[in-house]
């Protein structure tokens, strides 16, 4: 099996679960797998994409207080649908267009490319190393047995989501808590990822043409990540 065939054969066997689907019948993931990539590579239009990201997030909440930006709004409501609470446990997208307003976290650039993507499309979006993966993703609503490793005071741990928490997992367990709020340690992006796995979420009022665009221009930055980038995607949502 080529490599290419690999990658489509395990977006193919990602599934959301009906359960989450009844929540939000509204919910689509758009789903990309991006080879051929160097996360070490230095590119000033990463830096410029950054600095855009950030005077994106300065204009939005000069507008209008965070909370009732549409798109975090959309998301701080699925959160209380499935008992979250949004103040203590912001979704991905409402965390960054926050921090994006003093300055976004620089940690390689395929983070600081996909944490940019997300606060210019206001769509949240999550990056894993492919290699890491045990099984295909899975978005599910949790039994509250399934292992989560993260880390507290800087030390390893393992936590377990509590019942019916909507949480991304493999066949090894979760990989990203209350949908988008926080990734785990063993899928984890890292300085030696060759083959990333992005998560790009969203609900109404994001048209599934907005989630396709915020794919486009995910991929079309990572380009910059090395002159073999190639790019399979799936988009998943209710019947």
């Amino acid at each position: 099996m080529t490599e290419t065939q690999a990658l489509d054969a395990f977006l193919a066997e990602c599934e959301v679960d009906p359960a989450v689907l009844e929540l939000r019948p509204d919910y689509r993931a758009l789903l990309v797998l991006v080879s051929g990539i160097n996360p070490r590579v230095s590119s000033s239009a990463v830096d410029e994409l950054i600095d855009r990201a950030e005077a994106h997030a300065r204009a939005l909440l000069a507008a209008s207080p965070v909370d009732e930006l549409d798109h975090i709004a959309a998301w701080r409501e699925a959160y209380r649908a499935f008992g979250a609470k949004p103040q203590r446990t912001r979704n991905s997208l409402e965390a960054l267009t926050r921090r994006a307003e003093k300055g976004l976290p620089r940690i390689n650039a395929l983070t600081d490319i996909y944490n940019a993507i997300s606060v210019l499309h206001q769509i949240p979006l999550g990056g894993e190393d492919f290699h890491e993966y045990e099984g295909p993703a899975r978005l599910i609503r949790a039994n509250g047995d399934e292992p989560f490793d993260t880390t507290a005071n800087g030390e390893m741990v393992r936590e377990y989501p509590d019942t019916g928490e909507v949480v991304w997992c493999d066949d090894a367990g979760v990989t990203c808590r209350r949908w988008n709020w926080r990734q785990g340690r063993r899928t984890g992006l890292t300085d030696g990822t060759r083959t990333a796995f992005f998560i790009l979420d969203a609900l109404a009022p994001a048209t599934t043409e907005e989630l396709a665009a915020a794919g486009n221009s995910l991929v079309e930055a990572l380009t910059q990540l090395g002159p073999d980038v190639r790019d399979s995607r799936r988009l998943i949502q209710a019947p």
